[in-house]
């Protein structure tokens, strides 16, 4: 892993593969870090001949946090009070752009999952040039009353921050089971493996809210994503509670000649046992390119 300065940002990364293959952009979720990218996903990634990029967004992770600004009046965003929103998804977007440039990578195939996705579709709109092929997993358009979570899965969002470590992990793996894939659960051990892991490196639940809150006070992208040329693939489980298929599908709907890839049993993860599947998906979309 690495450290730039990108955006006014600090940004930490990680780039498996050959620097002389073409270039693969991962962008994690909302409150998500790069090592929530499984390590054997990304290797299969770089193994099909991509220069693998992934990294912590701001306010997650290892990269810049903006404590000093406070948390957001969420009920006041939704009231359209935009006066506590720290920054909005263009600028994670303008993030991945500056650490492409950083890296001296003029274009890349863009995946993004979840909030990542969000940002990928934003950064394919700001910035087209640098974008070879999207594929945009688990995520939705910013179209109010899309991709809307069930109760049970609203309820994982909205979670007060834990006391102690024993407390945070016991509620990312109590989450996980709530999100995760019905037809593909994962073992206990491995839940709580990753959740321990995400603790230990960078806790930062205030930075999840001002990330929600960059979610919710985002314009709808429909509009931009009918103007988009670069080859578009939308992956969505069908049985995703925290963004049900809908909001893949009005992505793919959205998005001229995009492809939609719906997968029975899937939900709110990356299932070990789907990752060839995805793969080969996104290898495909960028052959297109």
């Amino acid at each position: 892993m690495a450290e730039v300065r990108a955006n006014g940002v600090d940004i930490w990364y990680e780039t498996v593969g050959s620097p002389g293959d073409p270039a693969l952009l991962l962008v994690m979720g909302l409150g998500a870090q790069l090592i929530d990218w499984p390590a054997g996903f990304v290797e299969q990634l770089a193994s099909r001949g991509f220069y693998v990029v992934l990294f912590d967004n701001r306010d997650s992770g290892l990269s810049s946090g903006f404590d000093e600004v406070g948390l957001p009046d969420v009920p006041g965003i939704l009231a359209g009070d935009r006066s506590t929103v720290a920054y909005l998804l263009s600028d994670l977007a303008a993030d991945a752009a500056g650490l492409l440039k950083e890296l001296g990578i003029a274009r890349a195939h863009v995946v993004g999952a979840s909030m990542g996705g969000m940002v990928a579709q934003q950064l394919t709109l700001d910035h087209p040039e640098m974008v070879a092929s999207l594929t945009s997993i688990m995520s939705t358009t910013g179209a109010r009353g899309v991709g809307r979570p069930t109760d049970a899965a609203a309820a994982v969002l909205i979670r007060p921050p834990a006391a102690d470590r024993a407390e945070a992990v016991a509620n990312a793996v109590a989450g996980a089971r709530v999100v995760g894939s019905p037809g593909y659960p994962a073992p206990q051990a491995e839940l709580e493996r990753r959740a321990a892991a995400k603790y230990d490196r960078g806790y930062r639940p205030q930075g999840t809210l001002r990330q929600y809150a960059a979610i919710i006070a985002s314009p709808d992208r429909t509009p931009g994503l009918r103007e988009v040329t670069a080859p578009t693939l939308v992956i969505h489980g069908a049985d995703d509670p925290l963004i049900p298929v809908d909001g893949g599908e009005a992505t793919a709907a959205a998005v001229p000649g995009a492809e939609l890839l719906v997968l029975p049993g899937m939900g709110h993860d990356l299932p070990v046992q789907l990752w060839g599947q995805i793969v080969d998906a996104v290898v495909a979309n960028a052959r297109r390119a």
